[in-house]
């Protein structure tokens, strides 16, 4: 698969284009900008029917983020109530910079994650929900728009919110917030 990054630059009426084979676009950022640090996870799963013994998608992010040497400092599910997620989220951020909030991020009448985490958030990543739902087409078609998955950005730690289906968590942890977390956090903590 092949990326393409449009940039800037205009010349003779057209957009430089610079194709980077997937996996390897980090390479054209500045390593400068990437500074050396532990990351240290959060995995909240948001739900009033899920446990332990069923949470496909915590136990996905946990098995992804182990992949990748991002130990998990805090597990946990909760129900559809803002403030249990806020009580979760207070936790998490005692022990974690990287908060993965899986669930509740639909359009039903308990999805409330959005509603409890947006408000706490300093700095939101716009780009993150958008890229989401871009590649989110390829495994649900048009019904990738009823998403509302965000990130954002508060005392220096990255937070997550996505959809709590199995391939949804897969998808945004491997294909979005692995690749990026040390960028989002090196920014975060300048």
């Amino acid at each position: 698969m092949i990326n393409a990054l449009i940039t800037n630059q205009r010349q003779l009426g057209q957009s430089n284009i610079l194709l980077i084979p997937y996996g390897q676009y980090q390479s054209i950022m500045s390593h400068a900008h990437v500074r050396s640090l532990a990351i240290m996870a959060a995995i909240i799963t948001v739900s009033s029917t899920r446990t332990p013994e069923n949470d496909t998608s915590g136990t996905a992010i946990k098995g992804i983020l182990a992949e990748n040497n991002m130990p998990v400092t805090y597990y946990t599910i909760v129900p559809d109530r803002i403030d249990t997620i806020r009580d979760a989220w207070h936790v998490a951020m005692k022990t974690a910079n990287c908060i993965i909030i899986n669930g509740g991020t639909g359009l039903t009448f308990d999805d409330c994650t959005i509603e409890a985490i947006t408000p706490l958030l300093e700095k939101r990543i716009d780009g993150f929900g958008e890229f989401f739902r871009m590649k989110s087409i390829g495994q649900i078609g048009m019904n990738a728009m009823l998403s509302r998955a965000v990130a954002g950005i508060t005392d220096g730690k990255a937070i997550f919110c996505i959809p709590g289906s199995t391939p949804a968590v897969t998808l945004a942890t491997t294909e979005l917030i692995v690749p990026v977390v040390a960028h989002i956090l090196s920014h975060a903590n300048r």
